[in-house]
């Protein structure tokens, strides 16, 4: 037993230590994992042979990933990317195997040797290109998308792969590795399906797959919703995991990748009510399961087999690399990924993945390839999954800052129209501010500086420009200086102050309306001479927290005095409060003369909130009918 706690205290160590490290110089946790494993396993040996015992376990890191993408999922979303599941995955997937298979053949290796090899070659790793696209907000890109549709399509390929790879078997493998998969224990695998004949073994695989339907509809929720009515959390958590763990099971039974079942079971559990407990409860496991997964590989690389063949190695490693990533690139072109998705899509999948090193484990059970050529590509995958993060810097450091400063040099449009608005930038924010005005009837100018933002717009007939509206000439395009007002609505703090700066200096007559991002922008833009100022979630905050005392049981017409009384308190010292900020010779942090009014606000506001108002009515508040001064003893 102490054996065993001091294995896991060296791999958390590893973790804590490298992980942060390499997420603070913008490695990501990936690659962090990957050289904990190289730390403590090749180069200081701290841990040995355990290690691929611990992969296979970690392993299923990657099954409860699967669990989580599925709840994600749900049978119309499933239905609606077929098309690139089926055309994009089955493409990469039979293109990748049978270019690596021509190569293969190329040096000579028999035709059976370069199939396994290409169709084991021809997987990614779900675990890091999944992993990373989350840590970098990358999964709802295009690329991200298309990306995730062919590591779908991957990870169901891995099923007709193990059941054809057995076919490829070779009689002399067979002589001289004869007992070497009873050797290592695999012989003596529970299985299901293993005596009977083909028909019932499909039966019996259909048969699971209908029972993990059927039972994830009808049979979870009455579950679920038992365990959640005795109140014990920790129970819903050992539910959860006994789900997933005995759907994998049940899949390992029959011959099935457990990682396809436990995907199959979140998609039929995506829209139960209980989808985001299952959710937050299978989270930690995969994290920590995924991230020791990681550290294995690290850890199992063998430094003296890649001393001894470190040119062999790197040139298949690289080889390999660079044919998924042409293949894929290739086919971003008929299906029409376009810019800097097309990148993405073609980096992110271009090492080979962690069910390789499952694919080369059976090959070596079944007889299909040699024990030394095993050894070489195990190392292949290992160094691929290695290199992928560093793929993924590239691509945030060079690729995307190209196509940033593409844009930034495209032409803006010529603006033939004018307007008594502009607007510069058509977010989030500027959308509703325009579609308000267009409807009232208000010739409107919008501007914008992202190109596919204004094609966006174009596409629901909204009618926007392309180009920096901070640019002097492009406003005078514009018809600024006929205009009678100009709403800035961009995301940069800084251009929109200079934006206010530069308006207010030249057009003085010019209505200046801004969206601040919080208190200390609101102030930089008041002090560069905007005259109506709106915080983006001040309004919204305020009518929320209005909600929400009318649901604890506070009357509809109490809470909206209580709202307006905050906001009148607020306006009336929003004076003091500015002038005390301008104030400060830095005025990028509040002072403790600026911290003594906001308490002192916060106090008036607190005693305000306690008085009785109800003999005292204000005009922002005429959508009520006054009800009788005495109507609180009769709702209380």
């Amino acid at each position: 037993m102490t054996v065993y706690f001091i294995q896991a205290f060296i791999y958390l160590c590893a973790a804590i230590v490298t992980v942060p490290l390499s997420k603070k110089l913008g490695l990501g946790s990936v690659l962090g994992y990957l050289i904990a494993g190289v730390i403590i396993g090749p180069v200081t040996g701290l841990v040995g042979q355990e290690t691929v015992a611990i992969q296979h376990f970690a392993e299923f890191g990657v099954v409860m990933m699967l669990f989580l993408v599925g709840l994600e999922l749900d049978p119309k979303s499933l239905w609606e990317m077929r098309n690139k599941l089926l055309g994009l995955g089955g493409l990469q997937v039979g293109l990748t195997a049978l270019a690596a298979m021509a190569i293969a053949l190329l040096f000579n290796l028999q035709w059976s040797y370069a199939l396994a090899i290409g169709l084991i070659f021809s997987l990614s790793s779900t675990a890091i290109v999944l992993q990373t696209f989350n840590e970098k907000g990358l999964v709802k890109t295009e690329g991200g998308k298309n990306a995730f549709s062919v590591l779908l399509f991957q990870d169901i390929a891995v099923i007709p792969i193990l059941a054809f790879i057995p076919l490829l078997a070779m009689p002399e493998l067979m002589e001289l590795l004869g007992s070497a998969s009873a050797d290592a224990g695999h012989g003596d695998e529970p299985s299901l399906v293993a005596q009977l004949a083909p028909w019932a073994h499909a039966l019996v695989v259909i048969g699971s797959i209908v029972g993990i339907i059927v039972g994830g509809h009808f049979l979870s929720r009455p579950l679920f919703r038992y365990i959640a009515d005795s109140g014990l959390r920790e129970i819903f958590t050992a539910a959860a995991l006994m789900l997933v763990v005995g759907i994998a099971a049940l899949m390992s039974l029959v011959g099935l990748s457990p990682a396809l079942g436990t995907f199959l079971a979140g998609v039929v559990l995506a829209n139960s009510e209980f989808r985001h407990e299952l959710e937050s409860d299978i989270e930690p496991f995969k994290g920590l399961l995924l991230g020791l997964f990681f550290i294995t590989v690290g850890a199992g690389i063998n430094l003296s087999i890649l001393a001894e063949n470190a040119g062999t190695v790197i040139m298949i490693t690289a080889g390999l690399m660079l044919l998924k990533a042409l293949v894929l690139f290739a086919l971003t072109f008929i299906f029409n990924i376009k810019l800097s998705d097309r990148w993405l899509f073609a980096l992110s999948l271009s090492q080979a993945g962690e069910f390789g090193f499952v694919l080369l484990s059976y090959t070596y059970q079944n007889a299909v390839l040699p024990k030394d050529i095993i050894e070489m590509l195990s190392l292949v995958v290992a160094l691929s999954m290695f290199l992928t993060p560093i793929l993924f810097i590239v691509f945030d450091k060079i690729i995307l800052p190209k196509y940033a400063q593409s844009t930034n040099d495209q032409q803006p449009d010529d603006i033939t129209e004018q307007g008594s608005v502009i607007i510069a930038g058509i977010g989030r924010f500027g959308q509703i501010v325009n579609r308000l005005l267009i409807a009232n009837g208000v010739k409107t100018i919008v501007l914008d500086h992202q190109v596919e933002q204004v094609l966006n717009m174009k596409k629901i007939d909204i009618k926007s420009f392309f180009g920096d509206a901070t640019r002097p000439d492009l406003l005078h395009t514009a018809g600024i200086a006929d205009a009678s007002a100009l709403v800035i609505a961009i995301d940069n703090r800084s251009s929109a102050i200079e934006l206010v700066e530069y308006a207010r200096h030249h057009y003085p007559n010019l209505k200046i309306l801004v969206r601040a991002f919080d208190r200390g922008h609101n102030y930089e833009l008041r002090n560069a001479g905007a005259d109506i100022i709106i915080s983006e979630t001040y309004f919204s905050a305020l009518e929320l927290g209005k909600e929400t005392l009318t649901a604890l049981g506070t009357h509809p017409f109490k809470s909206q005095q209580l709202k307006h009384s905050f906001c009148e308190l607020e306006q009336a010292k929003s004076d003091k409060l500015y002038q005390s900020w301008l104030e400060e010779e830095e005025q990028q942090s509040f002072s403790q003369h600026y911290r003594d009014l906001f308490m002192e606000l916060e106090k008036l506001i607190s005693d305000s909130m306690h008085g009785e108002r109800t003999d005292k009515y204000n005009n922002t508040e005429r959508e009520w009918t006054p009800p009788p001064k005495d109507y609180l003893k009769d709702f209380e």
